[in-house]
């Protein structure tokens, strides 16, 4: 079991992609401030797009009791919660792939999809420009 910086245990379950979406969208449900999850290459990948495209303020890397963990601010314009909704696409039991022909458009354009890709962690209008496809990881609008 590890534990936060405020003090709560949390177990991290196999999937540690859905587990942090998860925590994600409830701290922005739930108006928080801040939010630390355990760090991994792909979640490090995946902070770094939403950094990017604007869904987080700021994204620090700190060791608590011994492990690595991303310490995530979240972003509030206007008030309102940067991600309305993230959905995991591709998933350990089925894995969902797409060619450079159909990578997805998100919510008419205004958000975006993340793929995992063979050149690395990428936004759907990037892979749409370097025409490669990839795994869909999530949707995030």
């Amino acid at each position: 079991m590890l534990q936060n910086p405020v003090g709560k245990r949390y177990i991290m379950h196999n999937d540690t992609i859905s587990d942090f979406l998860a925590k994600l969208k409830n701290a922005y449900m739930a108006r928080h401030k801040s939010l630390t999850v355990p760090s991994t290459n792909m979640l490090s990948g995946i902070c770094k797009i939403l950094l990017r495209e604007g869904f987080i303020a700021e994204v620090k890397n700190v060791t608590t009791d011994g492990h690595k963990m991303l310490a995530l601010t979240l972003s509030y314009p206007d008030r309102k919660p940067a991600i309305e909704d993230i959905k995991r696409v591709s998933k350990p039991g089925l894995r969902v792939y797409v060619s450079k022909k159909h990578i997805p458009t998100v919510y008419g354009g205004l958000g975006i999809a993340i793929l995992s890709t063979p050149q690395g962690l990428m936004d759907n209008r990037e892979a749409k420009k370097k025409k490669i496809g990839g795994e869909v990881v999530c949707k995030i609008w």
